[in-house]
């Protein structure tokens, strides 16, 4: 078994859409990035990475390639499930917390996990938690938007 330890964050903008967990959210901005910057992937993405030893998500998908602008996350997910699951290994549960003031993310929860799992994890290994930051730092202000994540992964 092997576990891996994801974050990731960006700035909130205007003119952007709200992505997290693969599905939209109303909402007034959307996070910047160099894809659609869905930060609980790419901290899922990075816990996957993490418990394999292959570096971080720069490595796999530089924002200075142009192929991954405005990528789906979600489907960098799949790529990195796979390249998982070519490693001999596969999901055992991952567990996450996404940490925003606004907007609310308790509607949206089952649908992330749904979307999520058609990246290749079982919606029942996903554990998805929102979280305020009580008025404190760059969340707290409504800058940005975080997730955590961890993984445990077996052996196929």
């Amino acid at each position: 078994m092997r576990i891996g330890f994801g974050y990731d964050s960006h700035r909130l903008v205007k003119g952007r859409k709200l992505i997290i967990g693969g599905v939209e959210i109303p909402f007034e901005k959307g996070l910047k990035g160099h894809s659609d910057a869905d930060v609980l992937c790419h901290a899922i993405i990075d816990a996957i990475i993490g418990a394999l030893g292959l570096g971080d998500i720069g490595r796999h998908f530089p924002d200075t390639d142009p192929k991954w602008k405005d990528a789906a996350s979600v489907d960098l997910l799949k790529n990195i499930v796979k390249l998982a699951r070519n490693n001999g290994l596969d999901i055992s549960w991952v567990d996450s917390t996404v940490i925003t003031e606004k907007p609310k993310l308790a509607p949206y929860i089952e649908t992330m996990k749904e979307a999520i799992s058609k990246a290749g994890i079982t919606s029942g290994l996903i554990n998805i938690k929102a979280k305020t930051n009580e008025g404190m730092g760059f969340i707290g202000k409504g800058e940005g938007i975080a997730a955590y994540a961890v993984c445990l992964l077996h052996k196929i």
